[in-house]
């Protein structure tokens, strides 16, 4: 799973990078999701192999507040993604004649710094408040150092920690989810209006692989902070779903439900593909 999603994710950077034709707004964001994913993933996933391997199960209490602090900056990077991915195709289905000046290349380079800002004010915010103490053992019932699960190892007074951690959950996790669902009824209402059926068509299509990946992320994600009770003894099975099954099939989602980033893929590998050249025999005949 983990070399299907450095592969696939690699992959998908690679191909919009290289291809000029595809450096729009949905896919700058596209190839964002991609990085986020892609290091989401790294950030804890082989230790977790080496783990599994070596049999050592160990971290040190500075490895493991990296791994929780970088996992919780991607994880709400790519909360936030989802949102302004909904409203990128939002404003290109529903203001089409307008969508290169709404969501120009300036436009989005202000989102994607107002994004990284939010990520790091929630996600370091708590620890930096309140500096995690550690004195009730330390024994991680989980696959990798996750605030859920870290704090049921610290001590003292944890009342304001967690709740930073509800009201950011709060934000980070059902606002975006809310803004999403109002954007597709407003993008489902405007697709009913287009006549031709071709066109309806082509607008689900492009809205159905970023449904389906908020679908498979939100799902899983929501349960596990915003159900922390009911689902406390598995989730550790729960937290897979957006660390490792939503990384890997971002990439195949989008790549397969593309006509576009199949046909470009393919033109960059007839360009740099290398060319045998033929050989013949002293008759002249072609081998």
């Amino acid at each position: 799973m983990y070399m299907v999603i450095v592969l696939g994710n690699s992959f998908l950077i690679f191909t919009l990078i290289l291809s000029p034709q595809l450096h729009t707004p949905m896919y700058y964001f596209l190839c964002n999701l991609s990085f986020i994913d892609l290091c989401f993933t790294s950030c804890n996933l082989p230790k977790t192999l080496v783990d599994i391997i070596c049999n050592t199960r160990t971290i040190s209490v500075m490895g493991c507040l990296t791994q929780m602090n970088l996992g919780l900056l991607l994880g709400v990077a790519e909360c936030i993604l989802l949102a302004v991915m909904a409203y990128d195709r939002y404003i290109a289905i529903c203001f089409p004649l307008h969508y290169t000046t709404i969501m120009s290349r300036r436009v989005c380079g202000y989102i994607t710094v107002i994004m990284w800002s939010g990520c790091f004010y929630f996600s370091f915010s708590p620890t930096i408040i309140k500096p995690l103490v550690f004195c009730q053992g330390n024994k991680l019932d989980h696959v990798a150092c996750e605030i859920l699960v870290v704090l049921e190892l610290a001590c003292g007074d944890l009342s304001v920690t967690k709740l930073l951690l509800f009201v950011h959950s709060f934000i980070v996790l059902l606002s975006p989810v809310i803004f999403i669902v109002v954007t597709y009824i407003c993008i489902i209402a405007s697709i009913l209006k287009i006549h031709s059926g071709q066109g309806r068509s082509k607008a689900f299509s492009t809205c159905a692989s970023h449904l389906t990946v908020v679908i498979m992320f939100y799902g899983t994600s929501l349960t596990m902070y915003m159900g922390q009770s009911k689902f406390s003894s598995n989730r550790k099975y729960i937290s897979l779903g957006y660390k490792i099954v939503t990384p890997a099939l971002n990439p195949l989602i989008y790549s397969l439900r593309s006509n576009e980033v199949k046909g470009t893929f393919k033109k960059i590998l007839t360009r740099y593909s290398v060319m045998r050249p033929i050989q013949g025999d002293k008759y002249g005949t072609k081998k």
